[in-house]
């Protein structure tokens, strides 16, 4: 039996945040077999398992099940309720007389919003349960001679989920640092907190990739300049650590454009990242702008090892890669869908002097009358 206090997710908390917890939780108990939620259901919150056995299942194709997990005492489950609010994917069943505490996903939210510590631990928990799943899928589909298509995918989450997980640890650090100011665990908390939404796009935009799904992109009028510096400053820490250096040649145009700020940050992360690898030892990326009657360019110059001749054709296709130990190319497929989705268009070649230089273009809004 495991009292929420003594769990591993829960038990650095501070005696407010305990406190609000327990009047929150809620025990539920279930005998064996019974049914705790099932696919489809709302995903209003998370359930850590008090005594007993839960089992995660889920239906792989016509009338089949397939189980994932067993769940036991101290571990939770549910908790992609925690950063997307849609239905479950999953069902969970009692393999056991059991009882779980049910955290509504409103007081989960605000706990994780407060304390660093608890949002690496649940993000922690996730990539380790997605690490249990990449193996077990690795297992079954070598059986079923699929291993190659379903392996990419499951090293392409493991790997966009490190970088986002890099910056809250380093993040969580600065907030528990006794010698720290307010404003810097107030930054280092903002930093989470914009993580924690990146990892639930990501998620988002992987189960669209997968799903064939048509993209419904939810735009609105941004200061482009704004935002791009945002992004930078958000990714500046990060390549600094790595000895790497970006630079404007010139400030972004201040341009209300038509934009998912969320996605263009997540395709600024790729393309930066893309280019950090490609800079083991150091460097320098390069951002320009340009500005033509229709479009405006955003260019991304970096002093790496440039585009393999092997994969230049193929640069934007799924799985396309050269030369990396886990890379798979989805990242720069969905970077193509996400400009596509702002109408604009991307492209890539060989820098001058060496190196790779992506570009991109976004649509200018139309002068009324025009």
């Amino acid at each position: 039996m495991v009292a929420l206090e003594h769990s591993q997710l829960f038990c650095h908390l501070g005696s407010a945040e305990l406190q609000a917890l327990r009047h929150a939780a809620q025990e539920r108990t279930f005998s064996k077999d019974a049914e705790i939620f099932k696919e489809g259901d709302i995903g209003d919150g998370v359930y850590l398992v008090k005594y007993g056995a839960v089992q995660i299942s889920a239906l792989v194709g016509e009338n089949v099940r397939h189980v994932f997990s067993k769940i036991g005492p101290g571990e939770i489950f549910g908790e992609m309720a925690v950063l997307e609010n849609k239905p479950r994917s999953a069902c969970a069943v009692a393999a056991q007389n059991t009882t779980v505490y049910f955290i509504p996903r409103g007081v989960m939210m605000a706990l994780v919003e407060r304390s660093s510590q608890l949002s690496l631990k649940l993000l922690r928990e996730i990539s380790s349960r997605l690490r249990e799943f990449n193996q077990q899928y690795v297992r079954e589909v070598l059986q079923a001679e699929r291993l190659s298509v379903v392996g990419r995918f499951a090293r392409s989450i493991i790997h966009d989920l490190k970088n986002p997980l890099n910056i809250i640890s380093l993040s969580a650090e600065i907030a528990n640092l006794e010698a720290a100011s307010a404003s810097k665990r107030a930054d280092a908390n903002v930093y989470i907190r914009r993580q924690v939404e990146r990892i639930n796009d990501m998620i988002n935009e992987i189960l669209e990739f997968t799903e064939g799904a048509p993209s419904v992109s939810e735009l609105s009028e941004t200061d482009y300049r704004g935002f791009v510096q945002d992004v930078m400053e958000e990714l500046r820490l990060q390549l600094e650590m790595k000895s790497i250096a970006i630079e404007f040649a010139h400030q972004p145009p201040a341009i209300r454009l038509a934009l998912n700020p969320k996605r263009l940050r997540h395709l600024f992360h790729n393309l930066i990242h893309n280019a950090a690898q490609a800079m083991p030892g150091g460097g320098k990326i390069t951002l320009r702008f340009k500005v033509n009657a229709r479009d405006l360019i955003t260019e991304l110059q970096d002093t790496g090892t440039g585009i393999a001749p092997e994969i230049a054709d193929r640069l934007f296709e799924p799985f396309a890669t050269h030369g990396k130990t886990h890379g798979t190319g989805l990242g720069l497929s969905i970077c193509k869908k996400i400009i596509e989705d702002h109408r604009g268009r991307i492209h890539a070649r060989k820098a001058p002097g060496g190196g790779a230089l992506f570009y991109f273009t976004l649509p200018l809004p139309k002068i009324p009358g025009s």
